[in-house]
Order: C-alpha cells, then structure tokens, then sequence
C-alpha cells in the first residue's frame, strides 16, 4: 500500500466520520417537529437521494448485477441493513433521551467492538497476534478509555445540571435510554457485516462494468434500502398512533424540511464515503477504518453536543474530561492509521 492511499483512505474516513456525528443535530434545532417526524423526514430524504440515484449513476448494468448475485447473497445484505435500520431507531430514541454526548459514547463503544473486532476475529483471528495486530489491539483498547472517559464527563456534565432544567434528555427516561443506547450499539455495527461479507455483489457489481472504486455502491443500495424503510417505518407508526403526521405539513416547516434533507444526505452520503475510504486502505480497511469512523463521529459528536448548548452550566472538571476523552480518541486514530499499514505489509 502506498503513503498517497493510506492518507485518502483515512481523510475519506474521517470526513464520513464527520457526517455521521453531525447529521442528527437537527433533533435538537427543529421546532414544532416531535422526533418522528424530524427522524422519519430525515429517513426518508435518506433513502429518496443517496443509495439509488449513486448506484444507477456508478454502477452500469446495476440489475444484471443483482441478477448474477446469489439470493443468500442479496438476503444477508437485507437482513444486516435491517439490523442496522432498527439500530438506528434505537439510536435516535436514546440520543433523544440522554443527550448527544453521552449517547455517542456508548453506542459507539458498543459498536466499535461488535463492528470490527468481532468480524476480524471470525475471520483472520491470527492477525492479532501480529505487530499489525497488537496496534489494533492498542487502539481500540485507547478508544473505549476515551469513550469511557468521554461517558465520565458526561456524568459529570450531568450532576452539574441537576438543579437546571433538562433540555437534551426527557425526564423519567434516562435509564430507559443507557437500554436502548446498548441495542442500539449491537444492531448498528451490523452495517459494517455488510460491507464485510457483500464482497458477492460487488464482484458482480465490477464484472457489470462498474469500477472497484464505485462497485460498493450496488450494495449500499441494498443495505440503505432496508435500513431507511426500518427507519421510516417505524416513525410512521409513531405518528399515527401519536397524531403528530400533520405536523410535518404545518405552516412554517420548509425550514424543518431543509434541514431533513441535510440530516439523510449527511446520514447515507457519510457510509458512502466511509466505504471508498475502507476500500483505499486495501484488505483490512474495513476492520481498522471502522472503528476511525466512529471515534470521527464521537468527536464530532461531541462537537456538536457542545454547539446546541448540552454542555452549558457544566462546569470546569466536566469540560476538561471531555476534552481528555477526545484526546484519546485522537490517539487511537492515529494508532489505527499504522495498525492498517503494518497488517497490509
């Protein structure tokens, strides 16, 4: 592997890690929306204009491609994305309930091990025992300190505000919400399975005409198709038993629309990228690109948790973990940018 793949594979990485921890910040700014309709809006914009416009446009021949494929094949692609689908529902509800920060940080502990380390040891478990492998190893072991060090401050961040009014968790609900964070966690590392073990149809996909570069897109498109309608799915049944469809059509909502379109753009558009990225980091990049994807995303999680206000009144400690807990979710990206290039040797 060249220097010049190594560090597009990883600045791909990273920007899909942007995405990804940004797009559900318009949870907290949409007014007269209820979270499903602004999860549901997002879902659907998710689903109308990113995975079958990109694989029509890259992928020549996309149907024959589906056609060659195996039905255990397209199935499993279905299923992982389900998975991923439901884990998202789960992800929204608990962000709502516990807040950007805190919320991130658990799912994406939960994630990173079921995503990455669990794939890498059903099928290369001897690469751990590598140089390639103890880095790894070391990384991860850095992220979910940082991630744990990152749930800390948001404890903290959390009994400074006991005498304030909550305004990024419903009250009542905050243990309702660490349940959800963890089966969220399991379902959406499922995504990354399927990226793992589509290799069927993006062979298919290539020998249809479709570069290396762009053949992952015929998957998405699978994947993204049961996710979002898992997505979209459930906040319908949302509205109709809460009566809040209407709202979607309220006076004064295009701002809340612009904002949906936004959140699916940033939500698929940021797998997408992360997939080139994986692909450009060569055999492992799917099992160390990963875990860089989602401590992007806990940063800029956290970012963005500190932009709409969670961190107001917290004080000078809670503030100071957090910035620690970032620290090491640095560190660990940097730890996995040369676990990939020693494990590729």
């Amino acid at each position: 592997m060249t220097t010049a793949s190594l560090v597009l594979g990883f600045a791909l990485i990273l920007l899909g890690g942007i995405m990804e921890g940004s797009y559900s910040f318009p949870l907290k700014v949409n007014k007269g929306w209820d979270w499903e309709n602004t999860w549901g809006a997002g879902s659907l914009m998710a689903l109308i204009l990113v995975p079958w416009p990109l694989a029509f446009w890259t992928v020549p021949g996309l149907t024959e491609a589906y056609h060659r494929s195996s039905w255990s094949a397209i199935l499993l692609a279905l299923l992982f994305g389900a998975g991923w689908g439901f884990g998202g529902v789960f992800f929204g509800l608990s962000i709502d309930m516990v807040g950007l920060s805190l919320g991130y940080s658990i799912i994406f502990g939960i994630i990173a091990i079921n995503g990455s380390l669990t794939p890498l040891l059903m099928n290369e478990p001897g690469k751990l025992a590598t140089t390639g492998g103890f880095w790894f190893l070391a990384a991860m072991t850095v992220m979910l300190l940082g991630i744990i060090v990152c749930s800390i401050a948001g404890n903290l961040k959390a009994r400074a505000a006991n005498d304030q009014p909550a305004a990024n968790a419903k009250k009542g609900s905050f243990r309702v919400g660490l349940i959800l964070c963890i089966v969220a966690g399991v379902l959406s590392g499922l995504v990354n399975f399927a990226f793992i073990y589509g290799t069927e149809i993006t062979q298919q996909a290539q020998q249809s005409g479709a570069d290396p570069f762009s053949a992952i897109n015929a998957l998405w498109a699978l994947v993204f198709t049961a996710n979002y309608l898992a997505n979209v799915g459930y906040c319908v049944y949302l509205m109709m038993r809460n009566g809040t469809g209407a709202k979607l059509f309220a006076s004064g909502s295009s701002f809340n629309w612009m904002r949906a379109i936004v959140m699916g753009v940033f939500w698929a558009a940021g797998i997408v990228v992360y997939g080139l990225g994986a692909y450009k980091l060569g055999r492992y990049g799917a099992f160390v690109g990963f875990p860089a994807l989602l401590a992007a995303a806990l940063l800029t999680g956290n970012v963005v948790g500190w932009i709409s206000g969670e961190w107001k009144g917290s004080d000078a400690k809670a503030s100071g973990t957090m910035f620690a807990g970032l620290g090491l979710l640095l560190v660990a990206i940097v730890f996995l940018a040369n676990a990939n290039r020693l494990m590729s040797q």
